[in-house]
């Protein structure tokens, strides 16, 4: 069964709560990167929502880059290791050098600065309105200000 609750208690438009939740889902690693997810008709049927909502939710998923799209295959989690170029993940290598470095300066082990990001990351999921998963292997979503919505993007339609 897939881990995911409609939260009727929110303004937030179903296409987005699903939206979240299958970031939340990929991050987590419930969701391996290759892994194949269910078809849209699968997944609407599955969690009783209409088909154009889960649709929404994917077609944002693969322009946001979680998600690859081939037709005939399927749905996939995207390896972006296996795209990332040599020089991007210089960059990033050099980024996390500095900051671990600057740690460092401040008096902070190793230890320390590993439990200051994963309290730093824990927090950036939550200000994008994903909570830690539940011990029943949800996660409830939250309210997020996404701007003026409109009766349309409330419905998902």
């Amino acid at each position: 069964m897939f881990p995911f609750e409609v939260d009727t208690t929110t303004d937030v438009p179903l296409w987005v709560q699903l939206r979240q939740r299958l970031i939340y889902l990929i991050n987590s690693g419930y969701f391996k990167l290759g892994d194949q997810l269910p078809t849209v008709r699968g997944l609407a049927s599955e969690i009783s929502i209409n088909y154009n909502t889960v649709n929404k939710a994917y077609l944002s998923l693969v322009s946001d880059g979680y998600l690859e799209s081939t037709r005939g295959r399927g749905v996939f989690v995207r390896d972006l290791d296996a795209e990332m170029d040599e020089e991007y993940t210089k960059d990033v290598d050099g980024i996390m050098s500095d900051c671990v470095a600057a740690c460092r300066d401040l008096g902070l082990s190793l230890d320390d600065v590993q439990k200051c990001m994963t309290k730093k990351i824990k927090q950036l999921k939550k200000d994008e309105g994903l909570e830690p998963e539940r011990a029943d292997g949800t996660a409830r979503i939250v309210s997020v200000d996404v701007g003026p919505a409109t009766k349309k993007a409330r419905t998902g339609a």
